[in-house]
């Protein structure tokens, strides 16, 4: 892919097991190329290896990288967090919940009950820095993006494209259906990390109240608020 950059590809699937097997290549691949300063960024399906520089003998890069894809058979190596994420659901906030009400005959109430039950999982983070590719979105749920886009979704939103959902970190155009808004950070340049949230993580969604956002709004913008976060036992 270019001079400084080698895709993998697999089998194009949406699935834990594939997922697991990514970030476990990932790990081993960012052990055994750290001298060439790669970076590795995975999605659902693929592997993308950036170096520093150009590639200067492309056959020595592909058998780093095969070396590494033969002995990726070992126990996985990344123990996720469960990450437990408040959202209002007001229709303040949730801004097509009428539409996906109307379009799969639920309401309100049975739309939030739907969200919040599943334990998701983070495929991957991507379109803006701290965007959570969440899978696990109950089939009653999954509705078609928008046919026209919003040119600026409010920060926080939390929307549904397809069988995904996810939370806009920060204002920008978008397309998923909004159905409600998140006051937590997920994003910030100037933590270490600037995202706590990795793929591979879980999350959980929980409601709260126009009040309740409000006041953990507050507490986010004085520094004292702490994501609730746990290690995850499947």
């Amino acid at each position: 892919m270019g001079e400084r950059s080698i895709l993998i590809e697999f089998e194009p699937d949406i699935d834990k097991n594939l997922l697991e097997k990514l970030l476990n290549i990932k790990k081993l691949l960012e052990i055994k190329l750290f001298e060439s300063k790669v970076e590795v960024i995975n999605t659902y399906s693929s592997l993308l290896i950036i170096y520093m520089s150009n590639i200067e003998n492309v056959y020595s890069a592909f058998s780093a990288v095969n070396e590494v894809l033969e002995d990726a058979n070992v126990v996985k190596n990344h123990q996720p967090e469960l990450f437990h994420i408040p959202v209002c659901y007001d229709p303040e906030f949730g801004l097509d919940l009428s539409e996906i009400s109307l379009n799969k005959n639920l309401s309100f109430s049975r739309i939030i009950n739907l969200h919040t039950a599943p334990v998701y999982t983070v495929y991957f983070l991507g379109f803006l820095p701290g965007f959570l590719y969440l899978g696990g979105l109950d089939k009653k749920l999954q509705i078609s993006r928008k046919e026209q886009p919003r040119l600026e979704v409010p920060k926080g939103s939390v929307g549904i494209g397809e069988f995904q959902t996810g939370i806009y970190p920060k204002k920008s155009p978008g397309g998923w259906q909004i159905i409600g808004n998140s006051p937590v950070v997920l994003f910030d340049v100037n933590s270490d990390p600037p995202c706590e949230i990795s793929a591979g993580d879980k999350v959980k969604f929980f409601p709260v109240s126009k009040k309740e956002f409000q006041e953990i709004n507050d507490a986010v913008g004085t520094g004292k608020f702490q994501l609730k976060k746990e290690k995850y036992e499947s």
